[in-house]
């Protein structure tokens, strides 16, 4: 959450905000990974198989912008937590993994959407 905060309350014009990431987006052009640095996950075992459940009891789906982040669920619970080293957003990140493609995907870190809500047990 001191993320989020940290990042919303950023002004300063950054390559990585000139496209919306407030929803999952596959990683924009516009960008260079270069810039980002991965400061954190959000799964406490990298070899533990989790949920692909996902949270929205308010309707909203994977693609809306105001979809809750639910760190116990898909795709929250595959994520890391990125840094842009020139203006100090952060962002979650993961790859989807398709049948015959990866893609990163990318979301901006938006405390209003953070939920505290138990993964389900499966």
């Amino acid at each position: 959450m001191r993320l989020a905060q940290a990042s919303v309350a950023v002004s300063a014009p950054c390559s990585c905000n000139k496209v919306s990431l407030a929803a999952w987006s596959a990683l924009p052009m516009t960008l260079n990974l270069d810039r980002f640095e991965e400061i954190g996950v959000l799964f406490d075992d990298p070899y533990d198989e989790p949920t692909f459940a996902e949270y929205h009891p308010d309707g909203t789906r994977y693609e809306s912008d105001d979809a809750p982040i639910a760190p116990g669920y898909y795709p929250y619970n595959r994520c890391t937590v990125a840094r842009c080293l020139d203006c100090d957003r952060h962002y979650l990140r993961y790859n989807e993994a398709g049948g015959y493609f990866t893609e990163l995907r990318m979301r901006a870190l938006q405390p209003g959407l953070v939920v505290d809500r138990a993964a389900p047990r499966e």
